[in-house]
């Protein structure tokens, strides 16, 4: 797919994140579990387990005053995993390739799916909504695109590889119009984006379907 077509098919990307954690994602990027584990120096068992292991609940990594929230993986239970792999990875790898990323949503209606999703509807997130085009400018080599969320497996583990991550311009489209064959669902850029803010249009503390307000940029 061109650059100018994913532009004008998403112009508009968006992440989810914890509430109140805009002020460090300002200071220090969009981090992927990958990219917090090397900031806070973290090894050994405890590294492989929170890399290459299920989180059913968040994980606070680092001290207090300096921490980092990773997100819990309820959706991706090992089990159910292990069913919808079908290239020969195993659940480890799996997890091992998701936390490498960082993961935007291309469309918001599926950004709304998640926060009302029996887990996360009565917690209230802050909402990074990212200009697509300002972005793919500078990170168009570090960005791959996926048809599914990669990250869940209700209600059902529907099948999945790593074929299904590609870059913008391996991505398929229709000969006839040059759009996306198959509706673009995530965006994953490798390791960290550290410097989103320059990229963000708009910040969002929204609880389930309610919007409770803007944040400062």
């Amino acid at each position: 797919m061109q650059l100018t077509t994913f532009i004008a098919h998403y112009p508009r990307l968006y992440h989810m994140a914890e509430e109140g954690t805009w002020p460090s994602i300002k200071t220090h990027g969009l981090l992927s579990t990958l990219a917090v584990l090397d900031r806070y120096c973290v090894i050994g068992p405890e590294r492989l387990a929170l890399e290459e292991g299920h989180r059913p609940t968040k994980v606070t990594v680092g001290a207090a005053g300096d921490s980092i929230v990773l997100r819990d993986q309820i959706p991706m239970p090992p089990k159910r995993l292990e069913e919808a792999l079908i290239d020969g990875t195993v659940p480890a790898q799996w997890y091992k390739l998701i936390n490498s990323k960082v993961f935007m949503w291309a469309q918001e209606h599926r950004l709304f799916t998640l926060l009302n999703a029996r887990a996360y509807r009565k917690l209230t997130h802050d909402v990074l909504t990212i200009d697509t085009e300002a972005l793919v400018r500078d990170y168009a080599a570090k960005i791959m695109l996926c048809r599914m969320n990669s990250g869940n497996t209700f209600p059902m583990p529907h099948p999945r590889g790593l074929g299904d991550f590609m870059s913008i311009e391996d991505y398929p489209v229709k000969p006839s119009t040059g759009a996306p064959a198959k509706t673009v669902v995530e965006v994953v850029a490798d390791y960290s984006i550290p410097n989103i803010r320059d990229y963000v249009v708009e910040v969002r503390s929204i609880r389930g379907q309610d919007v409770l307000g803007n944040l400062a940029l």
